[in-house]
């Protein structure tokens, strides 16, 4: 298994996350995505790499969905065979989760997401953002997807060559992999895991405006094509 970080100006702690992941499970390969954080990251990006972390770089901020395809293609170069699990930088995800969901791609040979309970806790913004995107998936798809912004995610071996060849560049990404994931007929595991806000998800660099444009540009485009080729049929 391969924990695959994408990271921008990560803090305190993406360290305690890896220091966490060395003691439960201490063969783990883990890979971090530096996605052009600038000089004041380096200091956890270098302790990143202290804890055996391959820390790759890219020269400037590219977007998440970027950084994820340079993690994936690093592991099908490097680490074929085997799969693997992208989690958040900011400490969101807990390690007995990232394993649990690990272990779950391992059984059935299938992408999961390691879905969030949606409490009066969660942020306001992220409940409402993922109502919407859960109602447009299904009428797009046809599938329920119980958390369609999950950054805790798993994939098998047997996706990494596909995964970079699917568009996008930053937040939108991951809803272009749902989705062509369920046109390609991809099964989805969902497994139920515990998140923590920090400060009301204040460290998340997800922009409201311009990156739920981007997600939900994606979601009607693709319900448009689907209704396209239904009424042909």
């Amino acid at each position: 298994m391969i924990v695959l970080i994408p990271a921008f100006q990560p803090g305190e702690a993406l360290r305690s996350l890896l220091t966490d992941l060395r003691t439960a499970a201490p063969g783990t390969d883990i890979v971090v995505v530096d996605d052009g954080s600038g000089p004041e990251s380096a200091p956890v990006l270098r302790a990143a790499g202290d804890l055996g972390a391959t820390v790759l770089r890219h020269d400037r901020n590219r977007g998440k969905g970027t950084a994820l395809k340079t993690g994936f293609r690093y592991a099908a170069e490097h680490r074929p065979g085997h799969d693997v699990v992208s989690a958040d930088a900011d400490g969101q995800h807990g390690v007995a989760d990232i394993l649990r969901v690990a272990d779950t791609v391992r059984d059935t040979g299938r992408m999961v997401l390691g879905v969030r309970r949606f409490e009066s806790r969660t942020p306001l913004r992220s409940r409402f953002g993922n109502t919407v995107t859960q109602a447009l998936f299904r009428a797009a798809t046809g599938q329920g997807v119980r958390d369609t912004q999950t950054g805790l995610r798993a994939y098998p071996a047997g996706l990494l060559e596909w995964l970079p060849t699917i568009p996008g560049e930053r937040f939108e990404y991951e809803m272009n992999v749902l989705l062509c994931t369920a046109r390609a007929g991809h099964p989805i595991e969902q497994v139920v895991v515990a998140t923590t806000y920090l400060d009301g998800n204040a460290s998340s660099h997800f922009v409201p405006l311009a990156d739920s444009a981007r997600i939900y540009r994606t979601l009607l485009r693709f319900a448009a094509s689907s209704l396209s080729v239904r009424s042909r049929r």
